[in-house]
């Protein structure tokens, strides 16, 4: 079928829409940058660029300047993740990245989800279509579901945030990866506690303790924080804590043992809101929340070993293994007229999971055709165990057992990966992976006339359910099982154009399985997994420059499109449960602009815009209601256009902050924007979250003691108190599809420091 070509952008990228294309694209831009460079500033030499850029290892694995990387790549450093933030959730610092929006949904219960050149708007908990990593760890599971609570802030060093087709050597996930790093522990054994209280009765505390003693390098951040919410319904603890103990070795290698822990004691879920109680009262819990009692309690250990062995002058080999364990029981709001079905899995639901996994890599450098080489071969395998269980939600209480199966996901892949010099001013970068990931369900909740496995309070009767079993009413084995694999390449040409110019383009192709929560559940209703849904395959093309505009500036800016086909998408959302069915064919094609630099006299900005075309290539018929029955005569289905946008991912977002340093006071200030456009909330395009600007303002100061280091800060956030929409709910029943964002909130914290 021919897909439309909807809008464009421009020439540049719609090109892109071939590999000759992207090829006639680059050649273009070549020539362009030719005439274009004498006008532009220039650097003294090769050694002072890779000082300008920070250093990344996610493109590569392998420590590299993101100016010398034919990829989108950005770091955010200490200073910007700790200092002046409650250091509690990622969507505190991800804004300040092109191409990334991070939507809080005001309650930990569901997380908050990350999503990157429009993948990742469908999870509706949770990060989904985007790959999660903490200090080489998985924070994703091997299906996909990624957790980003897990972060730990208060100790990181850096985030890196890597959008594009050099994604596809990570493997499962479709739009990109961030990983976060924790810092080493400081020369001198440094103790520091935080403390921190503002709107809402938060409290946020903390204590980090770490240092050097011999060849040991170790640091431990143990933090607590509590809030009632800005909305009624919403209160919720987070303890977290987190470590790494580093290892000097002989031959110049490292062994990292690094350990986190993450308990939800208590998050409520004040549940989406139609658009008329958003009105009436923005900060209420629908009426659902309290009568079913929604919320969840979470228990999360892990731990894992890294080792990085020099081996000779030519060979590095890098081995890391890690364990761990999650516990998560969830409260949804299913009527119980619903869960009495006899299909019906509760309104409950509760996991124990044990997972683990491991990697090996091996970097060889050496030289080809007079050209440095290095090449990168690497195995990974990953795997998730877990004992799932539905129970009746008896308004808040729970009551019969509604689901009971042992669920399994394995995940393996080996990739190779290079990067060649092959002359002066060119560098390639070629990558291949291969990645199989296998789900196994094996389900023991059965109600058939011949077996039950589950009976109810009376004979002839199911689990949670009143109505009596028969030979349409029953609840089959729907144990099951599906595997999904594809090659995965990568390649990237840059192109050094001045010392202070890399023009770069690359190509590449992702795969992304559904999760095991998106084949829990079939959209008619029906008993078994949902074994129908197809891994969304995305082709992506980018090009791109990179500009260091004098000793501290930098000037980044990538055009990009990517085609999806079998888009995952929401079919059916009612209740705290959604399921997933595939839409045909979509495209995303964008702009990002990413500006830092000093203005002088101790002032700096930083910008970081993104427009995003994303929508449906192709028409298809989308459930109109629950259950989704699409043959007649209880037809409820609809047709999505060719041309809808994506919902729950806007066409532009902007960053835009204005920093002040003064430092004979230990002063520093900073004003930001940030600026979204509307958000569409269905796959109909029929009800939008409307756009939004917020303002935050943020000042303190900082004094040295001699050993002792004392900080206090003040920060505002949403100063003009707008009304707005913080995340969405795609494609949710009854209307409830918004979280509304909170209003004028402020946050006081001290720090104090002592080196011994």
């Amino acid at each position: 079928m021919t897909r439309p070509a909807g809008p464009t952008i421009g020439r540049t990228v719609r090109e892109t829409g071939s590999t000759l294309g992207g090829l006639a694209v680059v050649v273009a831009a070549l020539q362009w940058g030719n005439a274009f460079a004498q006008g532009l500033p220039t650097v003294e030499s090769d050694a002072e660029t890779i000082e300008l850029a920070p250093l990344v290892v996610t493109a590569t694995r392998s420590g590299e300047s993101t100016f010398d990387l034919p990829v989108a790549i950005d770091v955010l450093d200490k200073a910007i993740i700790q200092d002046q933030k409650p250091m509690v959730l990622i969507s505190e610092d991800l804004p300040r990245v092109p191409g990334t929006v991070v939507t809080n949904r005001g309650t930990y219960a569901q997380e908050e989800q990350i999503m990157i050149r429009g993948f990742g708007g469908r999870a509706q908990f949770g990060t989904r279509g985007v790959k999660l990593i903490a200090d080489g760890i998985p924070a994703s599971t091997p299906d996909g579901q990624g957790g980003p609570g897990l972060f730990d802030l208060g100790s990181a060093r850096s985030i890196e945030v890597m959008r594009g087709g050099f994604s596809a050597l990570y493997g499962n996930h479709s739009g990109g990866v961030v990983q976060v790093f924790t810092e080493d522990g400081p020369p001198e054994p440094t103790l520091s506690v935080r403390l921190m209280g503002g709107s809402d009765s938060t409290w946020i505390a903390g204590t980090k303790l770490g240092g050097q003693t011999g060849r040991l390098n170790y640091v431990v951040d143990l933090s607590r924080a509590q809030t009632d919410g800005y909305r009624d319904w919403s209160r919720a603890t987070k303890e977290q804590a987190n470590s790494k103990l580093g290892i000097a070795l002989d031959g110049g290698g490292t062994l990292s043992l690094i350990v986190n822990a993450l308990n939800l004691p208590e998050a409520r879920d004040p549940l989406g809101l139609t658009a008329e109680e958003v009105k009436r009262d923005r900060r209420q819990a629908a009426p659902a929340a309290r009568t079913f009692q929604t919320g969840r309690t979470l228990d999360n250990l892990q731990g894992g070993v890294v080792l990085d062995q020099p081996i000779g002058a030519a060979d590095d080999l890098r081995v890391m293994a890690y364990t761990g364990t999650r516990g998560n029981e969830q409260y949804l709001a299913i009527p119980l007229a619903n869960q009495n079905a006899i299909t019906a899995s509760g309104g409950v639901s509760a996991f124990d999971r044990r997972f683990a996994g491991g990697n090996l890599l091996w970097t060889r450098s050496t030289t080809f055709a007079d050209g440095p080489l290095t090449l990168i071969f690497g195995g990974e395998y990953d795997r998730s165990a877990e004992a799932r269980k539905g129970y009746l939600n008896d308004l808040g209480e729970r009551a019969a057992l509604k689901r009971d199966a042992d669920n399994t996901v394995d995940s393996w892949g080996t990739f190779v990966q290079g990067t060649w010099g092959f002359a002066p001013r060119w560098s390639l970068d070629l990558g291949l992976r291969y990645t199989e990931v296998r789900f196994d369900s094996d389900d023991g909740f059965i109600c058939t006339p011949d077996r039950v496995t589950a009976p109810g309070t009376r004979p002839g009767t199911c689990s949670g359910s009143t109505v009596p079993i028969t030979a349409t009413n029953l609840n089959p084995d729907d144990s099951g099982s599906r595997t999904y694999g594809a090659w995965t390449p990568a390649l990237g040409l840059l192109y050094n154009l001045t010392p202070s110019i890399n023009l770069y383009a690359n190509l590449g192709k992702t795969f992304e399985t559904p999760t095991f929560i998106e084949l829990a559940y079939r959209p008619d209703g029906g008993a078994g997994l949902n074994l129908g849904l197809d891994p969304a395959v995305s082709r992506h093309y980018e090009i791109g420059a990179k500009v260091l505009l004098g000793s501290d500036a930098r000037l980044n800016l990538a055009l990009f499109q990517i085609d999806t086909d079998d888009e995952l998408t929401v079919a059916t959302n009612g209740g705290g449960r959604a399921t997933y069915r595939n839409a045909p064919a979509s495209r995303r094609r964008g702009v990002e602009l990413l500006l830092e630099s000093p203005l002088g006299r101790g002032f700096a900005g930083s910008l970081a815009a993104t427009y995003l075309e994303s929508e449906f290539t192709e028409s298809f018929a989308a459930c109109a209601g629950i259950p989704c029955r699409t043959v007649a005569p209880t037809l409820n289905v609809t047709t999505v256009e060719a041309g809808n946008r994506i919902p729950g991912v806007p066409a532009f977002t902007l960053f835009g902050e204005l920093s002040y340093a003064y430092e004979p006071l230990g002063f520093e200030a900073a004003i930001s924007l940030y600026g979204q456009d509307k958000v569409y909330v269905n796959d109909r395009n029929s009800e939008t979250a409307p756009a939004y600007w917020l303002a935050n303002l943020r000042g303190g100061f900082t004094q040295d003691l001699g050993g002792l280091r004392l900080s206090q800060f003040l920060r505002i956030d949403n100063l003009l108190d707008e009304p707005y929409i913080s995340a969405v709910s795609v494609n949710a029943s009854n209307g409830r599809f918004y979280a509304p964002g909170p209003g004028t909130n402020y946050l006081i914290g001290i720090t104090a420091s002592y080196s011994f």
